[in-house]
């Protein structure tokens, strides 16, 4: 199968006039879910009301769609289940795997992780006491930090700031070697580039929807676990749906089989069909085709970048493999630098203290969209734009 990325692109509500570069940090619109979020409304909960929960299949969708995503991250199916946000899904990932490595107290991670991911880490090690420890390291030296009183190796695969990609085969063969547990996040890796769970032998991994996977602000999260681990590991979060038997209403807690006791709270429903418009996108892509055009335009960026904005510093790798499909500039005044971008209608993101991201999504963005983001970078950067005082007030989301 080939992608067809001009197909995938027209699946898109792309505003007019509007280069769109953050889809790592928000995907956007796919135009098949508002019409499926409407029908959602008014022939399920509308017409079924609550009846829907059997009729319309909502109490199954978490399940459902986590096999879809399972294809896009190499995992099996009945190893995937969708429901709670991302932080909440680390956690329930990070407590159990601690539990399994009972003789063991400390989690490795590293200093790039997306903070919120180490501060779930943090509260488990405040929770738990007893001498359990979060030890961070330099990205570069995770590696060599993998020793036999590792419990858990918790990483995410790309990083948020500078797209710096770890290799999740080795890194888990390592911590496999000493005894240790992995949990991955992968909110950078799903839907930008081929990931292979199974072929891994990743213990647990977790992740969003709302980036690569365009279900929409406030998509919901999945969390993975391997076979060999789905029913003997114990949830921290003993949530009513993730019971044997929910409606049995017992007293006491019995943890479903497998993946199904992963689930916590109900789940989000109308969020889940907007995930469901943006998978149907997703059947038709293959993941090679993908990574190979993600790499074309990011290295055409980079190109571009260095011939018409000297005055930025490339701060992603530039080897294309270890990197994922993102690039970050370093520039001093980064903040006020994307605020001129995006009132020209190039929309980024930055990330403190001096970094400006551009994320590269070949389901929807395009040479010309590069050629053109570049081209005003350019301007911006040659004009100083940056530095008009409307440009430095900062807003709650950068």
């Amino acid at each position: 199968m080939t992608a067809n990325f001009a197909a995938s692109r027209v699946a898109f509500d792309l505003p007019e006039g509007v280069i769109y570069l953050d889809g790592n940090s928000l995907g956007p619109l796919p135009r098949a879910a508002v019409a499926r979020v409407q029908r959602t409304l008014r022939e399920e909960w509308g017409d079924m009301l609550i009846t829907a929960w059997n009729r319309a299949g909502w109490m199954e969708m978490p399940r459902r769609l986590g096999d879809r995503i399972g294809r896009l991250i190499g995992a099996g199916p009945g190893t995937v289940v969708l429901g709670d946000t991302l932080s909440i899904k680390v956690y329930q990932a990070l407590a159990s795997a601690l539990e399994a490595r009972p003789d063991r107290r400390v989690i490795l991670s590293d200093t790039g992780n997306f903070p919120s991911d180490l501060y779930m880490a943090e509260g488990l090690v405040r929770t738990l006491g007893r001498g359990y420890a979060l030890r961070t390291v330099a990205p570069e030296a995770v590696e060599a930090a993998i020793t036999p009183e590792v419990a858990v190796l918790m990483l995410t695969e790309v990083d948020y700031r500078t797209g710096r990609r770890h290799d999740m085969a080795r890194l888990t063969a390592k911590a496999h070697a000493v005894g240790a547990l992995t949990v991955w996040d992968l909110a950078h890796s799903a839907g930008a580039l081929p990931v292979d769970l199974a072929g891994t032998g990743t213990d647990f991994a977790v992740g969003c929807t709302y980036k690569y996977l365009n279900a929409g602000p406030g998509g919901p999260a999945f969390i993975y676990i391997a076979p060999r681990h789905a029913d003997l590991v114990r949830p921290a979060l003993s949530g009513w749906l993730g019971h044997e038997a929910p409606f049995a209403f017992d007293l006491d807690y019995r943890p479903g089989a497998g993946i199904e006791r992963m689930r916590v709270g109900t789940p989000p429903v109308v969020q889940m069909t907007m995930l469901e418009a943006a998978l149907d996108i997703w059947d038709e892509v293959d993941l090679d085709d993908l990574r190979a055009r993600s790499i074309e335009l990011s290295e055409l960026f980079i190109a571009e970048v260095e011939k018409q904005a000297p005055q930025v510093t490339i701060a992603s790798p530039r080897d294309p493999q270890i990197r994922g499909s993102q690039v970050s500039l370093k520039f001093e005044h980064g903040y006020a630098a994307m605020q001129a971008l995006i009132a020209r209608g190039v929309i980024g993101d930055f990330r403190a203290p001096d970094l400006i991201r551009f994320g590269f999504t070949p389901l929807y963005t395009t040479d010309a969209d590069v050629a053109g983001a570049v081209r005003i970078l350019g301007d911006v950067m040659k004009t100083r734009a940056w530095d008009d005082p409307a440009y430095r007030r900062r807003s709650a989301v950068t």
